[in-house]
C-alpha cells in the first residue's frame, strides 16, 4: 500500500475507529476527576478510567484488541500517536509519587497492568476499614437525602471491592441478606424523630427494599419541614413576647418586716410617717376595711395595755363627748356613732 493511500486512509478515518483521534484529544487532557493515590481508591479510579477511554473508544489501547500495523507505517506511526495519548491521559489522572514510577514506560497497557497488578489487592483489613466506615456513618441532624447518599456511594465502592456472586439459586440469596443489611444500616442512623417510621417499616412483612424505605422517610422529612415551621415560629415569638412582657414587671416585694408603726401598729413605717398622724397625701386612697380593721385593732391594743394614747388632744375630747351627750340626749338610740363607744373616762374610746 502506498504512501498516499496510508494517508488519504488516515484523512477517511471515521470517528469509530480507534485510531481516530478528535481536535479535543490531547495530551494535557485529563478524563477524570479522581487521581490514583494506591490501594484505598484503586477500584473507584478503575472504574472511572474504564468509563472515560470507552467514552473515547480508546480502551483497545488497554486492553490489547487495537493491535499495531505492521504493513503500514503510517496507520503504525497513528497507532503510536494514539498509544502516546492514551498514556499521559493515565499520568494525568495518578498522583504525583506514582508519576513519577511511570512517566518512563512506553506503552499504556504496560502502565495500565502495572496498577492493576499493584494496587488491585483486597484484604481484609481494606474490607474491614471501608465496613467500619459505613457503619460509623449516621445522619446527624443532616438531609435525609444527603445521608442516604453518602451511605449509598460507601455501599457502592464495597460491592466493588467484595464482588458479590452473580445469578445463582445461593447467590440469590445471598444478595437478598446483604440487602437487608443495607435496609438495617440506614434505619439505625436515622435521627430518633424517624423512630415511629423506623418502627414501621421494620414491622412490614416482607421488609421494604432499601429505596422504598428512603422514599418514604424522605416524604416524612417534607411533612415535617412543611408543616412544623410555622408553628414552631409561632410558639418562639409568643415565648419572646411573653419575656418581654413579663420582664418590665417589678416584683412586690412587701413592708419592710424591720419597721412598725407604735400607733397603727403596721408594718412598713414609723410613727413620724404614719399616715394617720400627718395626714394622706393627696390623691391617696384609704381602703376603708383595711383602715377600720387598723382601728379596732389599735383600740383593743389601747385598751387592753390601758395606754391612754389618742390621736385627739383632751380639749378636743371635751368637746366631742359634749356633741355625743346633746346627741343622746335627743335620740338615745344614737348613741353609738362611727364605731366608736362612749365610756365614763374622756380617754376611753
Amino acid at each position: 500500500m502506498g504512501e498516499g493511500t496510508s494517508q488519504t486512509l488516515i484523512s477517511k478515518l471515521g470517528i469509530g475507529d480507534p485510531l481516530y483521534l478528535h481536535p479535543s484529544d490531547s495530551s494535557s487532557l485529563t478524563i477524570v476527576g479522581i487521581k490514583l493515590k494506591g490501594t484505598e481508591n484503586y477500584r473507584v479510579w478503575s472504574s472511572a478510567m474504564k468509563l472515560a477511554l470507552e467514552a473515547k473508544n480508546k480502551f483497545g489501547f488497554i486492553d490489547g484488541k487495537c493491535k499495531k500495523s505492521t504493513d503500514d507505517l503510517i496507520l503504525s506511526s497513528q497507532w503510536d500517536r494514539c498509544n502516546s495519548v492514551v498514556l499521559t491521559w493515565l499520568l494525568n489522572s495518578v498522583s504525583e509519587e506514582l508519576y513519577l514510577g511511570q512517566v518512563f514506560s512506553k506503552l499504556a497497557s504496560e502502565v495500565w497492568l502495572d496498577l492493576k497488578e499493584t494496587y488491585d489487592k483486597v484484604d481484609g483489613s481494606v474490607v474491614y476499614d471501608l465496613y467500619k466506615k459505613i457503619n460509623c456513618i449516621s445522619q446527624n441532624g443532616s438531609s435525609v437525602s444527603e445521608y442516604y447518599h453518602k451511605l449509598n456511594t460507601m455501599w457502592k465502592q464495597f460491592d466493588a471491592m467484595v464482588q458479590l456472586p452473580t445469578c445463582s439459586c445461593n447467590a440469590a440469596i445471598d444478595c437478598n441478606d446483604f440487602s437487608t443489611l443495607k435496609l438495617m444500616q440506614f434505619l439505625i442512623g436515622l435521627d430518633d424523630v424517624y423512630q415511629p417510621i423506623r418502627t414501621n417499616l421494620l414491622t412490614r412483612e416482607p421488609l421494604p427494599s432499601i429505596k422504598v424505605a428512603f422514599s418514604i422517610v424522605s416524604r416524612e422529612e417534607s411533612h415535617r419541614n412543611t408543616s412544623g415551621s410555622p408553628k414552631s415560629q409561632s410558639v418562639s415569638f409568643v415565648s419572646k413576647s411573653n419575656q418581654s412582657y413579663d420582664s418590665k414587671k417589678k416584683p412586690y416585694r412587701g413592708p419592710n418586716p424591720n419597721l412598725k408603726c407604735t400607733n397603727c401598729n403596721m408594718l412598713g413605717h414609723t410613727i413620724d410617717r404614719c399616715y394617720e398622724l400627718v395626714g394622706y397625701p393627696p390623691g391617696f386612697k384609704k381602703r376603708v376595711g383595711q383602715v377600720g380593721k387598723n382601728v379596732s385593732s389599735n383600740s383593743k391594743s389601747n385598751l387592753s395595755s390601758g395606754s391612754p394614747v389618742s390621736p385627739f388632744s383632751s380639749e378636743q375630747i371635751a368637746k366631742l363627748l359634749s356633741l355625743l351627750s346633746e346627741k343622746s340626749g335627743s335620740d338615745p338610740q344614737s348613741s353609738n356613732m362611727g364605731g366608736f363607744e362612749v365610756k365614763e373616762s374622756p380617754g376611753d374610746w
